[in-house]
């Protein structure tokens, strides 16, 4: 805040609580020179903080008298705040001031730097989304995943796809983020969650009955499924 600032929230805070009034020049004088220096990187007003706001809570709150730490404090909580909420997307596509033949990396860092300050002091929004891996979409896909299970590196699924293709197309939907039948038990052939339907066999001679595993699902087990991911696609946009 600038002194002018600084002399104006006195003002405010001294016409809430009369307390602080001083009838000698020199002192109060010499408590705008405290506050000033106090509150010289502390900004007055901007989206999301205002320091007359501050001052008006502490008095309406607390039994003691305001002191200049009672801005200050809040305001670094509330910039500590804003630069943990900021992600620090930058985008170098974005300001073509940059050369992408720079080798040093200082006008990327220059820049970088200029937008945390921006963010820290107020003059530009926090970016609270990541670029990458962000959004419901993504923690969705990260949770199915998680559920089916990873215990085979990335590059030995890959090798392997061609002699588990149950699991492997699971993989592909939950990737894919679309609906999978085996999400859900088989209300046709009361196939379990996670296992393939199957169809019923006899054998010829003993007349056993046993079952195969069928490569498709059945039909209400998909339609099942596409209502189970609605259903909890809700229940995640909600939460």
């Amino acid at each position: 805040m600038t002194p002018r600032e600084v002399a104006a929230l006195l003002a405010y805070v001294v016409k809430l609580d009369p307390r602080l009034a001083l009838d000698d020049q020199a002192a109060a004088a010499d408590r705008l020179a405290q506050w000033c220096d106090l509150l010289s990187d502390v900004p007055a007003t901007i989206p999301g903080w205002d320091a007359a706001r501050v001052a008006r809570d502490h008095i309406a709150r607390s039994p003691y008298r305001i002191q200049p730490s009672d801005v200050s404090r809040p305001w670094h909580a509330h910039k500590a705040d804003t630069m943990r909420r900021h992600v620090g997307t930058f985008e170098p596509t974005a300001h073509p001031e940059i050369s992408p033949d720079d080798e040093t990396g200082d006008a990327f860092v220059a820049a970088l730097r200029a937008e945390r300050s921006a963010v820290a002091s107020g003059q530009q929004a926090p970016v609270t989304h990541r670029v990458i891996t962000a959004g419901p979409a993504a923690v969705q896909v990260q949770r199915r995943l998680a559920e089916l299970g990873t215990y085979l590196p990335p590059t030995v699924a890959q090798t392997l796809a061609a002699h588990r293709p149950h699991r492997a197309q699971r993989e592909r939907l939950a990737a894919a983020g679309l609906p999978d039948a085996l999400d859900v038990a088989c209300t046709y052939c009361q196939a379990p969650a996670g296992k393939p339907c199957r169809a019923r066999r006899i054998n010829p001679t003993t007349n056993a009955v046993g079952h195969r595993a069928k490569k498709a699902p059945h039909p209400c087990r998909v339609e099942d499924a596409h209502a189970h991911h609605a259903h909890r696609q809700e229940q995640e946009t909600a939460a």
